[in-house]
């Protein structure tokens, strides 16, 4: 991959940048940290964000809280250009800041957005020292809640937040991959990529019925649960490795001695692409559907937000390897599958990749257990993990400059993602 020119005029200018806030940037990835909170109620990350970039006014930045009708949802903006010559091309940077039930920031959350309040400051930054005279551009920082539950960027994405955007970046922390201990980041993620997912809460009606006196007389939702569950158990050995089915039981009954008239699921549905999680969906369905017969339970869905597959852009991961090789550090495209790992996680990044060319790297973090487990939250806040995400966020910096810049890049991105 040739090193372009433009990405070697920045990277110096990335760097200083970082340097010069790296105070700010430990101090906001401490409070994300420090102060974890659920789906649409992560007042205090917006909060802390917002007021940064406010402190940050006389530079240049506009703050737009609680943006697009959600509560916790921010857009900070940095433009260059005039009247007369519009936005320019316009740059986002998505920062998720919510946190998992009970084990806090165990997918990393803090890092992402702190990584992505790094690559915008840196730049915009650069931008400023060494982009070329009279160039216009527009680079944003979009706060996106509730990536875990509740699809904030598809509620984003129907409410206008990328409409005119022309390239989206950001990065995701995983744990140290141990056949490649030495590896950085990579530009796709491995084991298939994100996969699309289904969710949805399953609802049984039964009747109830004293259990020990006149059982007859009951319709038990709770034995349509569990015949649901074992229905599904055995699909498992008839779908692809790639694929996964997995879901808890919500309610299954008070008391032991009442024939349960109401029990429910949540239930996730994954497989690699769109296309063929569908089919997928349609057996998992039938499963529930199955159970409702053969118990004599009425069976309700109620669905969720369907999360796409990421879709990569081969410009912008490729870009990005450059930048990253050139300030010296290991990077991949990706890593060859690993056997034991197969499959892999979903996000709503993906449904922003279907919309606008998008990059959704992974950075390695040094951590004893992987994502969504109580170890991967104190992983997430060592100095290590932070300083790794900064190197890899003066990584995207530099893709968003030469993205800016470059006409002929510009062009290879939105080809890339048209031809996909």
């Amino acid at each position: 991959m040739r090193v372009q020119d433009c990405q070697l005029r920045y990277i110096s200018r990335v760097r200083d940048a970082l340097n010069r806030y790296d105070e700010k940037l430990q101090s906001i990835n401490r409070k994300i940290w420090s102060n974890p909170e659920l789906a649409y109620k992560e007042h205090k990350a917006h909060d802390h964000i917002c007021e940064l970039f406010a402190g940050l006014s006389s530079e240049g930045y506009t703050v737009e809280r609680h943006a697009y009708g959600i509560e916790t949802a921010f857009e900070i903006a940095y433009s260059h250009g005039n009247a007369s010559t519009g936005p320019g091309r316009i740059v986002a940077f998505n920062a998720e800041y919510d946190a998992l039930p009970g084990i806090g920031h165990a997918c990393g959350h803090n890092l992402i957005s702190t990584s992505s309040i790094a690559a915008f400051i840196a730049t915009c930054e650069a931008l400023k020292a060494a982009a070329p005279s009279g160039l216009c551009y527009t680079v944003r920082l979009l706060g996106t809640p509730a990536e875990e539950s509740g699809g904030g960027k598809i509620r984003l994405l129907e409410r206008g937040a990328y409409k005119d955007v022309d390239a989206c970046l950001m990065l995701h922390p995983s744990p140290i991959v141990p056949t490649a201990p030495n590896l950085l980041s990579m530009a796709t993620p491995p084991h298939g990529g994100f996969l699309a997912n289904d969710k949805c809460r399953v609802t049984f009606t039964g009747k109830p019925a004293h259990a020990a006196f006149a059982p007859w007389e009951g319709v038990n939702a709770l034995d349509a649960v569990v015949a649901a569950y074992m229905n599904i158990s055995l699909l498992r050995q008839q779908i692809l490795p790639t694929q996964r089915i997995h879901g808890v039981i919500v309610n299954g009954g008070d008391r032991s001695n009442i024939i349960p008239d109401f029990a429910s699921v949540n239930y996730s549905i994954r497989s690699p692409t769109v296309e063929t999680l569908k089919p997928l969906t349609e057996r998992v369905v039938k499963c529930f559907e199955a159970a409702a017969t053969a118990t004599g339970c009425k069976v309700e869905f109620e669905w969720g937000l369907s999360y796409l597959d990421v879709k990569p852009n081969n410009p912008l991961c490729e870009s990005y390897v450059s930048a990253m090789r050139t300030m010296n550090h290991q990077v991949l495209l990706t890593v060859p599958p690993d056997p034991e790992h197969s499959g892999g996680a979903s996000t709503d990044m993906g449904n922003v990749s279907y919309a606008v060319p998008g990059f959704h790297g992974i950075f390695m973090i040094p951590t004893k257990g992987s994502n969504h487990t109580p170890e991967f939250a104190e992983g997430a806040k060592s100095p290590e993990a932070y300083k790794r995400a900064i190197e890899c966020a003066a990584g995207i910096a530099v893709v968003a400059c030469q993205f800016l810049e470059d006409n002929t890049f510009a062009r290879d991105v939105r080809g890339d993602f048209e031809g996909r």
